[in-house]
């Protein structure tokens, strides 16, 4: 969808305006008139499947989509009644279940396979490690059997195994314990590693399309290995398409995350001069064509051609396809995808996983050819600006949401039709999603534990702190991460170089040669100033959208 191409492009800013300038002005002038908006086309009941090689959950009948259609094109009308006893026989026919799917949880790339990595998947704290022996990614719940103590605090052994820091209990890669250190080596402490209750709690994982997933229960491994996790489209391993990759988690929750990665109308506006403009705001004409258990998919019918797909419960696929015709070479088809993985760490917490390709301007894009000099760190400045000017508006409208939510315990996804306004079809999969979380989805992702009593970051976190990069963002990215103490280790090293042509500019008599020193200090400290105004892009940069003309 459009909303997820301006998301996070891989394009330097010109070009995206380019794109986004000829995408719009593609997009034909409709007039809005309610009445054709509100009119539902019927149609003949049939059986949905999912469009993608996905993995998508199974479904004991076939599902119809004519209700869900009508409800997305007409949100005010009887057939979106929440009391509708109809609508509800037909759901508990093909319940939804959160811990029965495959979750991307880090990019590869970005993990380091010498340190333990801590992770939460739907309010369980897990701990990420590369077992050696086994030459796989593990995944353990958080917290060792001994003493409850997190294994992400700890360290890997000699031996190549996980090692709790708080008493040196230490776990293979299969989760059993391998050493208890003070455990007597006879009688029965001898052999109280063997025991199952000191194994660590293990879950399903698997490496795919340079993702680490993971499967959320423990008692899930038979469904896990019998299940494909979500695949990115065929096109992300064609030569001549070039890709990237950036992944940020976020403080606001999961349905906002995907409401607004849903939302193709906001880009012109919250990133103005970014990935939009205002004065290119057009009616978006998106139709649905397809809705179930699995998810939703849709798409316009206009140049350029843009397909949305979302498979639950946090994939969402979008594709762009743009007609151009360029000198000497002639007519081009520009293609571009934007995958983005929106998943659930906690009440209020979200970790995006955006995997993009597309098949023209491959030198801009990071990437191992000796063309491709862009580095991955400086694409990840605009990516992280995108995500700072949606991050305050979210904000507010989560606490708001929350607000009325508290109030008389409202749900949000039954009453968002009464809460909001949204009377175009730019906010056509919008609906669809709320729909969706509410139907399916039990309007909120299935937690572990309790939640009832944690305060939501959006409702307690400063500016700063929400749209803080350093720890999002920057530490856990392995570009983002070197890039950052390379700068840092440049400026003492400059800084270093200023101190000694200050000291020793007037030691020389030559006065040649103590103007040279002299210029070399001021060089050397105008280059530290810049790499520290670089470094901030790592760190924090404020947005404030009534400053940007």
């Amino acid at each position: 969808m459009v909303s997820s191409l301006l998301v996070l492009s891989p394009l330097p800013t010109p070009q995206i305006l380019s794109i986004s300038s000829s995408l719009h002005s593609s997009l034909p002038s409709i007039p809005f008139k309610p009445h054709n908006f509100l009119r539902i086309r019927r149609r003949k009941n049939r059986p949905i499947s999912s469009p993608f090689r996905v993995a998508a959950p199974p479904t004991t009948t076939p599902f119809s989509a004519t209700e869900e259609e009508e409800e997305e094109q007409n949100p005010d009308s009887k057939s979106s009644d929440i009391e509708d006893t109809q609508n509800d026989e037909q759901d508990s026919s093909s319940k939804f279940s959160w811990r029965d799917h495959w979750y991307p949880v880090s990019l590869v790339e970005d993990l380091d396979p010498s340190l333990p990595t801590p992770f939460q998947l739907l309010n369980r704290d897990i701990v990420i490690w590369f077992d050696k022996s086994g030459s796989q990614w593990v995944a353990l719940d958080d917290k060792c059997p001994h003493r409850l103590a997190p294994l992400s605090e700890g360290r890997l052994d000699e031996n190549g195994d996980l090692q709790c820091s708080y008493h040196g209990w230490s776990f293979n890669g299969c989760g059993s314990c391998t050493r208890i250190p003070q455990a007597a080596s006879q009688g029965p402490e001898a052999k109280a590693f063997q025991s199952p209750r000191a194994c660590a709690t293990r879950f399903p994982t698997m490496v795919s399309q340079g993702l680490l997933f993971v499967w959320p229960d423990e008692n899930g491994w038979e469904r896990a290995q019998a299940t494909k996790p979500p695949m990115l489209p065929e096109d992300f391993d064609k030569p001549e398409f070039a890709t990237v990759t950036i992944q940020r988690d976020l403080f606001y929750g999961y349905d906002t995350l995907m409401e607004n990665v849903s939302d193709p109308s906001h880009i012109d506006f919250a990133h103005h001069k970014v990935t939009g403009r205002r004065d290119r705001a057009k009616p978006l004409p998106f139709k649905m064509e397809a809705s179930g258990p699995w998810g939703f998919a849709g798409a316009n019918n206009d140049k350029p051609k843009i397909t949305a797909t979302f498979v639950a419960p946090c994939y969402s696929m979008n594709k762009i396809e743009i007609d151009t015709k360029l000198p000497i070479v002639g007519d081009q088809k520009w293609v571009i995808w934007i995958c983005s993985f929106n998943v659930p760490m906690a009440p209020g917490k979200t970790r995006s996983i955006v995997c993009s390709a597309r098949n023209f301007f491959q030198f801009t894009v990071p990437g191992p050819a000796w063309w491709q000099v862009f580095p991955r760190w400086q694409e990840h400045w605009t990516s992280n600006k995108v995500y700072d000017g949606d991050m305050i508006v979210l904000q507010g409208q989560e606490k708001v949401f929350l607000s009325k939510s508290k109030e008389n315990g409202t749900d949000v996804n039954k009453e968002y039709t009464k809460l909001t306004f949204t009377p175009t079809q730019a906010d056509r999969f919008v609906l669809a999603f709320r729909n969706w979380l509410r139907r399916h989805g039990n309007s909120q992702p299935e937690w572990f534990g309790s939640t009832d009593d944690q305060p939501l970051p959006s409702t307690v976190l400063s500016k700063r702190q929400m749209m803080d990069r350093f720890e999002q963002h920057t530490l856990k990215c392995s570009s983002c991460k070197n890039a950052y103490y390379t700068f840092e280790k440049l400026q003492k090293l400059l800084i270093g170089a200023v101190v000694i042509c200050c000291a020793t500019a007037g030691i020389p008599a030559d006065v040649n040669l103590r103007i040279i020193l002299g210029s070399l200090a001021i060089l050397s400290a105008g280059s530290a100033y810049v790499l520290h105004e670089f470094q901030k892009n790592f760190i924090f940069i404020d947005y404030v959208h009534a400053e940007i003309e």
